[in-house]
């Protein structure tokens, strides 16, 4: 029912959207004469700011046509490498490069966002690496007769993508997916898998959230799982291709994510406004670049948020040793060749600090001189791999340790 609320609120919005955009060319167009009243810019600003409050917004481009290589600009396509029912695997080929640059996997987070968030961490990579990263579907999209996803299949399909890439490859996990490539990479050790990644780098990710537990681990901790089961899960509305699936809807996320600094996101939406009616068109446009990202989100599978509670929030089966997938039971000290990189923020309010760290004392077969790990001073969750601070400070430290140890 809550689905079907949301979009019956949105289709009633459109109307209203559709004039407030109309409105704001009205007040903004140089051919129309309202352009040139004292008041316009303020009147063009206030529309807009409401056109963008309103509309829906859809999984933008990756848009990295090109990277520099040598000092030199290469076109980059982006290609589908394997199509799995509930990800595709991207490999961003840079055209005409021959020489035999480190293949990188970046496991992108199923939290609600699309991998596109992690467009800044892909630029910078790519001029040196070869890059291949997890694209997530949307629940909303995948047809019923696909089968449910859980938690286990996600550990599942990063042993088959780091297969695929073979022994050469580093894996780099951005937050929520640090948990499962720990599992998929201990598992693929435990069984004497003749494929094991060079390094694994993982960023502000939940391995023991009992360290410097944030605002999110308590909300998930403090209710019961009926809880989250009986009020967030919905089924999918009969005009998409998911429909009758359970999931965990994208506008709950989103309307978590807004609520745990809604102020902050008061200041920026006030900014922009002031932005626009002064004329600071590339502030303007950084706000709208980012929150073209950050509104755009996706549903998740009922059963794999479900699952990722019980396990990763509540009963912390990783740094307990109790976390069995599919009969086998996840040994992150199994793991021996597979170098380990952990980055922490010190302001990150969605992984708190030791968090991520905590890798390093579950992965004891691990020798001292192939881990390490970086603190960033003055660094949210987002700055870990987005940002000036990532493309100067952390970016290079990552490079530095696939280097060490390709």
């Amino acid at each position: 029912m809550l689905y079907a609320l949301h979009e019956l609120q949105h289709t009633m919005l459109v109307p209203f959207a559709a004039a407030a955009s109309a409105s704001q060319a009205l007040f903004s167009h140089p051919h129309s004469p309202w352009a040139y009243w004292p008041a316009s810019r303020s009147m063009a600003a206030a529309n807009e700011l409401v056109t963008r409050l309103v509309r829906r917004y859809e999984k933008p481009d990756w848009g990295l046509p090109t990277t520099t290589v040598a000092g030199k600009p290469v076109p980059v396509h982006v290609e589908k490498v394997l199509q799995k029912p509930f990800c595709h695997l991207l490999n961003f080929r840079r055209e005409g490069v021959k020489r035999a640059d480190p293949p990188v996997l970046i496991v992108a987070p199923l939290s609600g966002h699309h991998a596109t968030l992690l467009r800044d961490t892909v630029r910078a990579i790519l001029p040196e690496h070869e890059v291949y990263i997890t694209d997530w579907l949307d629940a909303r999209l995948v047809p019923v007769h696909e089968g449910p996803f859980h938690l286990d299949d996600y550990v599942h399909y990063v042993q088959e993508f780091i297969r695929l890439l073979g022994h050469e490859v580093h894996v780099i996990s951005v937050c929520q997916p640090t948990v499962p490539v720990l599992a998929a990479v201990s598992l693929m050790a435990d069984a004497g898998d003749a494929i094991a990644p060079r390094t694994m780098t993982m960023m502000g990710g939940p391995i023991d959230t009992r360290r410097s537990p944030t605002v999110v681990n308590n909300f998930a901790t403090g209710r019961p799982l009926s809880w989250f089961e009986s009020r967030v899960i919905q089924r999918v509305p009969a005009r998409y291709a998911g429909f009758g699936r359970r999931v965990y809807p994208g506008f709950l996320q989103h309307a978590s994510f807004i609520a745990m600094n809604a102020h902050r996101h008061v200041e920026a939406h006030r900014d922009f406004f002031n932005h626009l009616v002064v004329g600071d068109g590339e502030s303007a446009e950084a706000h709208r670049r980012f929150y073209d990202e950050y509104n755009a989100v996706l549903d998740m599978a009922a059963e794999y948020y479900l699952e990722t509670l019980r396990v990763v929030f509540k009963e912390h089966a990783l740094p307990n040793g109790t976390w069995d997938v599919r009969g086998q039971r996840v040994r992150p000290e199994a793991i021996r060749k597979t170098a380990l990189f952990t980055i922490e923020g010190e302001l990150d309010d969605i992984s708190g600090v030791g968090q991520t760290e905590a890798a390093h004392g579950l992965c004891r077969g691990i020798p001292a001189s192939r881990r390490d790990h970086l603190l960033m001073e003055g660094v949210g969750h987002y700055g870990i791999f987005s940002g000036r601070r990532y493309r100067e400070q952390i970016y290079p430290r990552i490079r530095g340790f696939i280097r060490q140890h390709a």
